[in-house]
């Protein structure tokens, strides 16, 4: 990352997305679109306002969910002090960002290809669906706890086929791994491309039906990161040889077979 790409950009506008019991728990962030180059879907983004001075400390990584060349949107869930105050800036304020970081998902226009999302994890797909060249072969599968309208499937539904299940009792659980199980050794079968984010649970699950069937998976970790470029080692996980590797700089997208979770 050049230093080109750190950079003060302003908050376009905060809006809650969806009718949660807890109000604005889901959010999209739309921030200037910074002079980039480019970016790739499965990518992210270090972003600190401003207007924490010393308060808070460290910068908040987020996925990079969509742009459109004026602006770039974040969907961000509030899971704690960071994320519930960036979910308050106002237009017109200021965060620093840098990015965008880390690799990317696989791309491969041909090949059926499974979007498997677990809640929040459905950030990174909706860049994946806008960019994607042949978005026919590409199908959504995504596990949920909120109501359906707290994420933006309905618009990826718009574009690609797709199918959602709710988690509102343990036994839903039960049939969201049977499903995931059966979607998995489906795409096995024809040599697809199986992609996937969400919590580590749902990667550990992707994971071992992609390692039981032999399917080509990738998965997208979502480790805690204080500084995005290699440098804390605060999301150190491990490779498929035991090695310890940046999550932030070597991932955060990793083929299934060569991450430990």
């Amino acid at each position: 990352m050049s230093l080109r790409n750190c950079r003060t950009v302003k908050v376009l506008d905060v809006s809650p997305v969806g009718q949660s019991k807890s109000p604005g728990e889901l959010f999209e962030l739309r921030l200037q679109y910074p002079d980039w180059d480019g970016w790739k879907p499965g990518q992210f983004v270090m972003i600190r306002p401003t207007g924490w001075e010393l308060d808070l400390l460290w910068a908040r990584p987020f996925s990079i969910c969509s742009s459109d060349g004026e602006s770039l949107t974040l969907f961000i869930q509030n899971m704690g002090r960071g994320t519930s105050r960036i979910g308050k800036l106002k237009s017109g304020d200021t965060v620093t960002m840098w990015g965008p970081l880390g690799n990317s998902f696989a791309v491969e226009p041909e090949t059926p290809t499974l979007l498997l999302a677990g809640g929040i994890g459905i950030a990174p797909f909706r860049g994946y669906v806008e960019q994607h060249p042949q978005p026919e072969n590409l199908k959504l599968f995504m596990a949920h706890r909120l109501p359906l309208d707290c994420y933006p499937y309905a618009l990826l539904s718009k574009s690609v086929s797709s199918h959602c299940m709710i988690e509102e009792k343990p036994e839903d659980l039960d049939r969201i791994i049977d499903t995931m199980r059966d979607r998995i050794r489906e795409y096995a079968a024809q040599d697809g491309l199986i992609l996937s984010c969400g919590p580590t649970p749902f990667m550990r699950t992707v994971q071992r039906f992609a390692l039981e069937f032999k399917a080509r998976a990738q998965v997208s970790l979502e480790n805690r990161m204080a500084c995005g470029v290699g440098a804390c080692l605060g999301c150190v996980t491990k490779d498929g040889e035991g090695h310890h590797v940046q999550v932030c700089t070597r991932g955060p997208v990793f083929w299934a077979d060569k991450v430990e979770l």
